[in-house]
Parts: structure tokens; sequence; C-alpha cells
């Protein structure tokens, strides 16, 4: 196996027979390129070598930038410039930090000074691996600390109303994630608020905007105040206040509006579904903003209903109008949101779990959040399998089991799991 690999500059004058005797003899691999295929050709075409040799004609500054190109795909080879009577014009190369051959051109020192640059050469890509993995290292600490930061924004701890359960599993596809999720108390703890949201995109830039969509959904639901909202309900002609519409209709309408003002130009959005419980009566208001439809487990069994779209993405169009949905969570029913992480997760051949095979799963009714969410869960590992994690998987259960009689039935109002 040859010990060196040489590229031969393909250019005038071409070197003397005896140089080529003794690159021979030293068992050296010769390739031959011309200055224009260094520099213009196809990058996975460029040969990995220890040793550019090259005229003492050539122009220096041009051999330097090959080299630069060179070390890019594979390292840089050490340019050794040759001459046997234009000595003058090896000044150039010299004082770019080239190396130079002279005559006589014996096999014993041509050799000599070759295994010598190729050390130089070895040595330099060592280094550059070395200089990669230490990169790599501080890039993969800055993820983990980007991931312990992204996990302050995710709540430690969820208020749940007696009478209710609420179960999450949440499962990033990369340290960071665009996915979240979001449980908290507004209208001075008369109401729970509940967002399950997906940034496109994946990643640290996805992360930074799920952050920020967060913070802005729950602080301005919960500095909205106790006012009501007259709003009429599908179906019917009379108009009843609505508490903690107020505070929904304001943080969507809101987050909405600063980033199509702020961010557009970024490209990023994000897919939720807001919802407000009022835990005594089951009632929920909600915004479905361009996102999976959440499916409501009614407790007979009966099929899955839809929570479908009421207005469009977060980050898309600017001034855009929101609307409200309705549902009613009655003892033993069940709401299970989610993300596309779920139905889109991908199989080592590719294929997706799907709506129907979804449906098939949640067909029944539920024993509790936990069995929803754990049966789902185990069925996307078992789907995916030994195939990488696609996207980010999200799913929150809320649960009213068949006994509920309301939050306040005992005197203990609200209490906080983990």
């Amino acid at each position: 196996m040859p010990s060196t690999t040489v590229i031969i500059l393909d250019a005038y004058p071409l070197p003397p027979p005896e140089l080529l005797d003794a690159l021979r003899t030293m068992d050296a691999a010769l390739v031959t390129r011309s200055l224009t295929e260094l520099r213009e050709g196809a990058m996975e075409l460029l040969p990995v070598a220890d040793v550019l040799l090259a005229p003492a004609e050539s122009d220096g500054e041009a051999v330097r930038m090959a080299v630069r190109r060179l070390r890019r795909w594979a390292g840089a080879p050490i340019v050794v410039v040759w001459t046997v009577t234009e000595f003058a014009a090896l000044e150039e190369h010299v004082r770019i930090g080239h190396d130079y051959l002279v005559p006589p051109f014996l096999p014993a020192l041509v050799g000599a000074r070759l295994h010598s640059c190729s050390e130089r050469a070895g040595l330099g890509r060592t280094l550059r691996e070395a200089d990669a993995r230490a990169e790599l290292m501080g890039y993969e600490k800055e993820l983990e600390i980007g991931r312990e930061i992204q996990a302050g924004f995710l709540p430690e701890s969820m208020p749940v109303p007696d009478g209710w359960e609420i179960d999450v599993r949440f499962r990033p596809a990369r340290q960071v994630a665009g996915d979240f999720y979001d449980v908290f108390e507004i209208s001075r703890g008369r109401r729970l608020a509940f967002v399950v949201a997906d940034v496109c995109d994946k990643g640290v830039g996805a992360a930074l905007f799920m952050a920020l969509i967060r913070s802005l959904l729950r602080h301005t639901a919960q500095n909205s105040g106790l006012q009501h909202l007259v709003a009429g309900r599908a179906g019917g002609s009379r108009r009843i206040p609505v508490v903690g519409a107020t505070p929904l209709l304001n943080a969507v309408t809101a987050t909405n509006g600063y980033l199509t003002r702020n961010h557009l130009r970024q490209g990023y959005f994000a897919t939720l579904f807001f919802g407000v419980l009022d835990p005594l009566t089951g009632s929920l208001v909600y915004i479905n903003g361009g996102h999976n439809p959440p499916l409501l487990l009614p407790a007979d069994g009966s099929p899955p209903v839809a929570l479908h779209i009421t207005g469009p993405a977060v980050g898309i169009l600017p001034d855009c109008v929101y609307t409200l949905g309705y549902a009613q969570l009655d003892p033993g029913d069940t709401l299970f949101a989610f993300t596309d992480g779920v139905p889109e997760a991908r199989c080592p051949n590719g294929s997706f779990l799907g709506d129907d095979r979804m449906l098939e799963l949640l067909a029944g009714p539920a024993a509790s959040g936990k069995d929803v969410v754990d049966r789902m869960d185990w069925a996307v590992r078992e789907h995916t399998g030994t195939a990488e994690q696609h996207d980010d998987v999200t799913m929150l259960a809320l649960h009213r089991p068949r006994a509920a009689r309301g939050p306040h039935a005992d005197g203990a109002g609200t209490r906080v799991v983990a």
C-alpha cells in the first residue's frame, strides 16, 4: 500500500524524469490534476493527498487557493514546488510557506523530504479532527444547556382540579424541541387553561420560538382580568357570558399579532389548541389554531368527536379572526390532545401510523387519561421500531372520572400534582 499520495499539478513544465523515478522508487501513489480541476471541480472528485507537487513557475496564490479548497474536503496537502533552473521563481512560494525540491532529485533525498511532508499533513489532519471533536462537544454542551433551559418553560407541576385527571407525555425528537404543552389557572383560579402546540420545524430555532410563544400565551391569558365575553353558542340564538373566553381570545390574538409584526420574516409559526375548562360544569371553550383536532372520547364508547379548527396557525396572517369552539366533558369523558408527531410517526419503511390507526386505538371507553396516553405512546413506539424518531411527540389527556363531583364538593379546592 502506498505510504504517500502525491498530486502532480498538470502544468508546464512537467516534472523531470529523474524526479518521477524518485517518486516511483518510494512507492508513492501519483495523481495528476490541473489547477482548474482543484479549484473548480466537484468536491466529491477531489483526491485526498499528503503532497501537492507543483512547478516553481506556477502561480503561488492560485495554488494556495486550491489547497484551501482541498482543506474543506479532506485536509490540506503540503505544497512542494520544484525547479531545475528557475530558482528565482521559488521566492514567491517560500514567502507563502510552500516547501521546495531542487536537483539532484536522488531517491533518498526526495523520499526523506516527502515523508516529512506526509507526516506534517497527517498531523494537520489530526489537529483539525481534534478541533472538530472539541467544537462538536462544545455544541453538544450548548444543546444540553438549551435543553435544560427549555425544560424550564414546561410546567414542573400542573394544577389539577378535584374530580379531574391530567396526564401528559412529551418526547422531543432532538435535544431541544418545537412542541410544548402548558397547564395553568386563569380568572383567579375559576378556570383551568391548557395548551398543546407545535412550532414548525425542529431544533434550536423552533425551540427559541417555542419559548417565546409559550411565554406570550401564558402571560397574556393570566393578565387579561375577569372580563366576560358575550358570545353566542353555535346553533342557538341566546347570547351568554363565558368566563375565561376573553383571556383565551386575548392570548391567541395578541400572540399572533406580535409574531406577525415582529417575526414574519423568520418564517416560524405554530399550530395550537388552547382550551379553557370550567371544572365545576365540565364546559370547555377553545381555539384550535390550525392544529390536529383533539379527540373527545365519550364515556359510552361511541366514536370520538373531533374538535375542529377555529382559526389559522399563529404567526402567519396578520389581523386574522379566531372564533371560539365549545365542548362538554361529562363524567367518564376524556379529551385527548396531541401533536402531529403521533399520527405521523414513521416506521423503518417510512409509512405513517396514520389517523385511522389512531381512531382504532382510541375506540371504546377510556378507563383513565393515563390509559389513553400509555396506549398511544406504546403504539407510537411499536410503529417506529428501530427507525429514528422523526418528530416531537406530545400528548395530553384530560379525563373526568365517572365519580367526579366537582372540585368544591368537599371544600378541598384544587391540588397541584407533579
